[in-house]
């Protein structure tokens, strides 16, 4: 007798501008690799990451019509979706920060469905209550919460005191290799950052910092930044009033960076906080080493100092400057890390973390 497939949806805000959007993505090549079949529904219409699976988009009915009648038109196709498919599991990648909306969701979409929510950020107040009672009356009978890294799934059990809660790391997809167009505009030598011009959560202005204090702008090395958010001209003001213009420069968001990252000495990370930084795995993978700041949280679980990046104090501009120095003047460490890059992340890989998924459901 067959045995018949597990049916998985994955539900997310968007298949594009994010690294919790593109680990939904990257998560529908993880659960097609089982052999499960799996769809993904999106809130909304950005789809710029490959995936696997059949796509429901909510997204496109929004932008044709937002008014209560297309909500209530989305949230009728949503329930019915659900009930149609019969999903053996329901696997919640959104953000949720509002409890009432939540409470909706579980109520009417999620009712008699098995469901798994994914908690991607340290800051818990994205995704749970900050009252305990309320968080349990979201979260205590859902299947499992799973947290994108230790740190946080320590901190929803100290904070919560759940026990259905577990850690399963975003993991590491390569996809098709096909030609990317390299930007005309790409300094000869540079580091790199690449992300959403986020300063409050991103900190791009340490960064800046760091880098005018670095002996990199006396030695031709330019600082790339790649990416769009609402603090672009801000920074930009930034740089010049830094006198940079000739050393940072500015490139649109890109859904697929890699010929960039392969082609920067190394990557850098200085955010006030994160979940699980996919640049730092994206880096990795490529061969190019990072150095970034130990934030709250997975830069320590990813980064081994001085064997595939250098991991310095947060909000530290002379530690983070002396990182930049060290990695450009000692050209024995720095080779080592770039060597030791890509196989530091076996563990992250699709191989790994589809055992992790197979196990859980």
């Amino acid at each position: 007798m067959t045995k018949q497939r597990l049916k998985i949806a994955i539900i997310t805000s968007s298949l594009g501008g994010g690294g919790a959007q593109k680990s939904s993505a990257n998560l529908s090549f993880v659960l097609s690799k089982l052999d499960y079949d799996v769809h993904i529904i999106s809130i909304l219409n950005q789809i710029d990451y490959e995936y696997q699976g059949q796509l429901l988009n909510l997204g496109k009915l929004k932008d044709e019509n937002d008014s209560i009648f297309g909500k209530i038109k989305r949230f009728r196709l949503f329930y019915n979706y659900l009930q149609t498919e019969n999903f053996d599991y329901i696997i919640d990648s959104r953000s949720r920060p509002t409890f009432f909306k939540q409470l909706i969701v579980n109520t009417f979409l999620y009712h008699n469905h098995k469901v798994i929510y994914i908690i991607h950020n340290y800051f818990l107040d994205r995704y749970l209550p900050s009252s305990t009672i309320l968080a349990k009356l979201l979260y205590m009978k859902s299947n499992k919460l799973v947290c994108v890294s230790k740190e946080i799934e320590n901190l929803v059990v100290k904070s919560y005191g759940f026990k259905n809660v577990t850690t399963i790391y975003n993991a590491v997809v390569n996809h098709s290799n096909k030609t990317l167009e390299i930007s005309s505009k790409l300094p000869k030598k540079f580091i790199l950052f690449f992300g959403r011009i986020d300063d409050k959560v991103k900190n791009i202005s340490l960064l800046l910092e760091a880098f005018k204090r670095s002996h990199l702008p006396k030695k031709d090395i330019a600082l790339v930044i790649l990416g769009d958010g609402p603090d672009t001209l801000c920074l930009q003001q930034k740089v010049k009033g830094l006198e940079l213009e000739d050393k940072v420069t500015f490139l649109s968001y890109l859904s697929d960076p890699k010929a960039i990252i392969s082609k920067a000495i190394f990557t850098t990370l200085t955010s006030t906080h994160e979940g699980f930084p996919m640049v730092i795995i994206e880096s990795l993978q490529l061969g190019v080493p990072v150095v970034s700041v130990d934030c709250k949280s997975g830069p320590s679980e990813v980064i081994n100092h001085k064997e595939n990046g250098l991991l310095v104090d947060n909000h530290n501009p002379i530690a983070l400057a002396d990182a930049f120095n060290e990695f450009i003047e000692n050209e024995k460490l720095y080779n080592h890390c770039k060597q030791q890059a890509k196989q530091s992340i076996e563990k992250f890989s699709i191989k790994i973390l589809s055992e992790k998924w197979s196990q859980l459901l």
